[in-house]
């Protein structure tokens, strides 16, 4: 006969939250932050509020003999007019490191976009409840990985044995930042987001500071990763200062400076990558800003194109070729004082080999698939013979300021 567990509930603090810089306690429960207050308070942009509070990488962690586990949530689900619903966000289990469930909670509160309008409009809704049952009996490392692309508050976490902190493993921290496509874009959940990928396969710890539209050399984020615990840094840059067409190019070198020398002040010699755009073709050669294409927004579909104009590089507008160009020279120039700054090429991690295979659905945003590759062929050229190979030191055959291509 099947009977209830008898459950033992825990607080969720701090203490409990892996990859998360802060936490917001409400009138429901914890809310995670991917941002310090102090930065959230200088910057009003809604498109990063809502970046930062999306956990990706974000996780409960703790050891336990619980074989029975719970999780009451109030997610909050965005529904863009005209466009079909989306998915419900996607939590998932890990025993000792390894896959052993998934699951979803409905409802929540609703963020209605409307994005022809640019207005927004936000409702209240209730908490659900995420359950896994059938785990081993003995001691385990238990993680739940939030959704990454949905706000989540943690209302209350129960199990069917008491729960302790999880020893000390000693991983290495990897301290990331870039874009959307670092946040996850349309990865098939939270651990397939190629940071998440990477991280398992280099056997670290993920600290993920990808945030959607955010990559733009806030100096608010520099602070952030300055003041942030870690072992291993990369810092991605390009595509949203291309596509939010924020600054030109006699400012972009000066702020990556500006970027890097506050992200030394706290991490003096730790190994320092900078990671210049994957291939979007659309934004190559073309500065932006990009605009969306509703056309196919009933079908569930929404593209990007560049609303800029080609001839408008003369006037110092960024393209993603000019960016890498710029960021490669500046890495060679710092690296003569920093013997642990790399630079990687971003097209090594996608293409246009990789394009022709596996074309971007929106023109911007990598599917669940390329972020499967992006994060195996970083595993591969950081992790295994380049900037991150043996805490940073560069490899046989390899040289500081540079990472190895693919053969």
């Amino acid at each position: 006969m099947h009977t209830e567990p008898s459950w033992i509930t825990t607080p969720v603090t701090a203490s409990l939250l892996r990859g998360a810089l802060d936490v917001e306690y409400t009138e429901r429960g914890v809310l995670p932050h991917r941002l310090p207050a102090r930065a959230r308070a200088q910057c009003a942009d809604p498109q990063l509020a809502m970046a930062e509070a999306q956990p990706s990488g974000v996780r409960l962690a703790f050891r336990t003999r619980a074989t029975a586990v719970e999780l009451d949530t109030l997610p909050t689900k965005r529904l863009y007019v005209g466009a079909p619903p989306r998915p419900d966000g996607v939590y998932e289990l890990l025993v000792d490191g390894r896959q052993a469930g998934r699951g979803t909670v409905g409802g929540g509160n609703t963020l209605t976009i409307d994005m022809t309008a640019g207005t927004t409009a936000w409702a209240p809704g209730e908490a659900g409840t995420l359950r896994f049952t059938g785990l081993p009996g003995r001691p385990k490392d238990v993680e739940i990985w939030l959704p990454h692309n949905e706000t989540t508050e943690l209302v209350a976490l129960r199990t069917d044995a008491p729960v302790g902190p999880v020893p000390d493993r000693g991983r290495k921290v990897w301290l990331h930042h870039g874009s959307s496509i670092s946040h996850g874009s349309d990865a098939a959940g939270p651990t397939s987001t190629w940071p998440a990928l990477a991280a398992s396969l280099g056997g670290v710890e993920l600290v993920n500071l990808g945030l959607g539209g955010g990559a733009l050399l806030d100096p608010f984020t520099a602070r952030a990763m300055r003041d942030t615990p870690a072992d291993l840094i990369s810092v991605k840059v390009g595509i949203n200062l291309v596509n939010t067409d924020l600054m030109r190019l006699r400012a972009f070198g000066p702020a990556v400076h500006g970027f890097l020398d506050t992200v030394r002040e706290g991490h003096p010699t730790a190994p320092l990558l900078v990671i210049s755009p994957l291939l979007c073709p659309i934004h190559e050669d073309t500065p932006g800003p990009s605009g969306p294409d509703f056309s196919d927004l009933p079908d569930g579909r929404l593209r990007f194109r560049a609303m800029g104009d080609p001839a408008e590089r003369a006037a110092g507008k960024l393209t993603l070729r000019v960016i890498r160009d710029e960021l490669a020279a500046l890495v060679r120039l710092r690296a003569a004082d920093d013997p642990n700054l790399y630079h990687l090429d971003g097209r090594e991690l996608y293409g246009e080999a990789d394009y022709a295979e596996l074309p971007l659905p929106d023109e911007l945003h990598p599917d669940a698939a390329t972020h499967r590759r992006v994060g195996t062929r970083f595993a591969d050229q950081v992790f295994g013979r380049g900037a991150f190979a043996d805490g940073g030191v560069p490899p046989s055959g390899g040289s500081r300021g540079t990472a190895p291509t693919t053969d």
